[in-house]
């Protein structure tokens, strides 16, 4: 039988887990070397990940860093199109009726802007597939992702996902370590001379207010693109009124929400979680 060639590729979300990953390879604290580490760039990230981002592919040594994108995230929805040009793919955005009955959009950006665009690296720039050619039956592919030892059941629904599709394996190094979130965060104070970042969209409704209110203080900028993000969402390039959707639980509009830190945070309700790692 001939041998399969084996790939490891890190699905890099440059956040706390992923970024622990990325330096337990490099320092060979793992079992493997991550062939490539690809990251998903939905063209709103905080400024910090970025910075963060641009460290990890500063280390000598350390595996090669591939970002492709499917577009602007923010603009997409401003302009309400998707990255082919169709309907904007859905952000968990709140919602209000006209009884003031609230609900939450289904997310679809994960899956366009983060899942896809992984997947679709993997088959151009690592495996050199044209488009809708099968991966070479000599080759054995491990996608390699950051779900802490806290988080098993955002992993077995990922697991889930894998299986379905079948053309690739998956892992989760810090479950098999047992190794939580705290226990990655540990690590990475000894490891990296600045804070990591979490890796979430500036406008990602998973925000509690303690997180909305660091925005809004630390950064400015990122706080105005969820202001526009939040606004466009409910009114067309015309100015008229198109639907009641809002970032902020509360459904008001984010620039008029009081801030005051008391709200549960929400980041363990996030569906995949893919996208803060």
């Amino acid at each position: 039988m001939t041998e399969k060639k084996q790939l490891h590729i890190l699905n890099l979300g440059a956040g706390v887990q992923s970024t622990a990953l990325f330096l337990m390879s490099l320092d060979g604290d793992l079992d493997i070397v991550y062939d490539f580490a690809i990251f998903a760039d939905t063209g709103d990230e905080p400024d910090a990940v970025y910075v963060h981002l641009d460290w990890l592919k500063s280390l000598e040594g350390g595996t090669p860093i591939i970002v492709r994108s499917a577009g602007c995230l923010g603009d997409d929805i401003i302009n309400g199109t998707n990255s082919t040009g169709q309907l904007f793919a859905s952000i968990p955005a709140f919602t209000r009726d006209e009884n003031n009955t609230k609900g939450m959009l289904r997310r679809q950006c994960t899956s366009e802007y983060k899942i896809q665009v992984v997947e679709k690296a993997i088959r151009r720039d690592v495996l050199g597939l044209a488009p809708r050619k099968r991966i070479p039956k000599d080759v054995e592919l491990t996608q390699h992702m950051g779900f802490s030892y806290d988080e098993a059941g955002r992993a077995a629904r990922a697991r889930g996902r894998f299986e379905m599709r079948g053309w690739s394996k998956v892992r989760f190094p810090l479950i098999e370590d047992e190794m939580t979130r705290h226990n990655c965060v540990v690590y990475l104070e000894g490891r990296v001379p600045h804070h990591v970042p979490r890796s979430a969209c500036v406008f990602c409704p998973y925000k509690s207010n303690r997180e909305w209110l660091a925005l809004k203080k630390h950064d400015a900028a990122g706080w105005e693109r969820a202001c526009e993000v939040d606004d466009a969402m409910r009114t067309d390039r015309r100015g008229k009124r198109k639907a009641e959707l809002y970032l902020h639980r509360s459904g008001r509009p984010l620039k008029d929400c009081k801030l005051d830190e008391d709200q549960l945070d929400l980041f363990g309700m996030e569906c995949e979680g893919g996208c803060g790692l």
